[in-house]
């Protein structure tokens, strides 16, 4: 705690998924004490095999990766709390008046914020398989699981029709789902779509097969029509999870997303937002990335040292005892992980060539 100036924390990230875990190992390793605020569940819990995450297993999933990385940066001494964040608000003009962020009955003071709330796909009305098990929601990272296998695509969006002409990559047999809807893509997509051998269905599902194992077998449709299917993807739109963008009055983009820089900062001194909330392609190592980015801005932000030569004349040199600008807490912790150099390491020697970042 910074009971010297007012501050509870450092930093606050609201959001546990991929992007908000790393934004906090970041700024906790970096020397700043750092609360994760989590109200569970999201994209990444969802997901029942991990793809496209490198040294990541298929077989792991999205809610044991979410585990670990929890672990991972609560023993560096980040705090977590399982809670809903109420409100954001900034404390003055500028983001050295900090934030205050409200968890219900209580309300903690900030140096910085970090946004990972994300977003919900919309889901189609029922019947549907589960997902994950034929029905999944990012073409970059299942596409792969159905190479020369039955897909459907739901939708009468650009975005649908695209989707159902993008997935002819991967597999002759791709069916778009209209369900009993009048198509809302345009005069180009249409004409798109008749040079594609995409078959556009207009009749609604009825029915749904499933295997024993629960994946996705077939639909019924009102026209007495059975199709088989291996899986396939809603295109719906989002909802993204941005109340405490707009309470802080962050700018946003016109698909709904918040506007950012290449650090994640924001329209709003001190507020960064990373992940899903924000523009990019929707996958993990993607906000992981965006994550380790804001938390090395915020650092180069919030590190006491060097001073500048205008802090040297107004407070004078730094004294032994201003060093190390690292608080109590967060140093013991430190000296007792097991990634610190005065702990036990494997008794394995390697050369090589050490990049320095300032």
């Amino acid at each position: 705690m910074h009971e010297h100036d007012g501050f509870d924390y450092d930093v606050a990230v609201v959001g546990g998924g991929p992007a908000g875990l790393t934004s906090a190992l970041y700024t906790t390793r970096l020397g700043h004490e750092t609360l994760v605020v989590d109200r569970g569940g999201g994209r990444a819990a969802m997901m029942r095999d991990t793809h496209n995450v490198i040294g990541i297993t298929e077989e792991v999933s999205g809610n044991e990766f979410l585990q670990t990385g929890r672990e991972q940066v609560r023993s560096y001494g980040a705090e977590f709390r399982r809670a809903f964040v109420e409100d954001l608000e900034a404390l003055g003009e500028s983001a050295d008046d900090g934030f205050r962020v409200s968890l219900g009955d209580e309300a903690v003071r900030v140096r910085r914020v970090v946004l990972a709330t994300g977003f919900a796909d919309q889901r189609p009305d029922p019947p549907l398989p589960p997902t994950g098990r034929g029905l999944h929601y990012c073409v970059h990272c299942d596409a792969y699981m159905f190479v020369d296998e039955p897909v459907f695509v739901m939708g009468t969006s650009d975005a649908a029709a695209y989707v159902a002409m993008i997935m002819l990559n991967y597999t002759d047999d791709v069916d778009l789902l209209t369900r009993g809807n009048e198509p809302e893509w345009s005069e180009e997509t249409a004409e798109l779509l008749e040079g594609h051998p995409v078959d556009v269905v207009e009749a609604e599902i009825t029915a749904m097969n499933k295997g024993e194992d629960g994946w996705l077998e077939s639909f019924e449709f009102e026209d007495g029509t059975v199709r088989d299917y291996q899986g396939g993807f809603p295109m719906y739109g989002s909802n993204y999870h941005a109340d405490l963008a707009d309470a802080i009055e962050l700018e946003r983009n016109d698909d709904g997303t918040v506007v950012v820089d290449d650090h994640g900062r924001t329209s709003v001194d001190g507020v960064y937002a990373v992940g899903d909330l924000t523009p990019g392609h929707n996958q993990i190592p993607v906000a992981m990335g965006q994550g380790a980015n804001a938390g090395i801005a915020i650092h180069k932000e919030l590190r006491a040292f060097p001073r500048s030569l205008e802090d040297l004349d107004a407070h004078g040199p730094v004294t032994d005892e201003e060093v190390p600008a690292i608080s109590p807490a967060l140093l013991e912790t430190a000296v007792a992980h097991e990634g610190h150099a005065g702990g036990p390491r494997d008794d394995i020697t390697g050369e090589g060539d050490a990049a320095v970042d300032d």
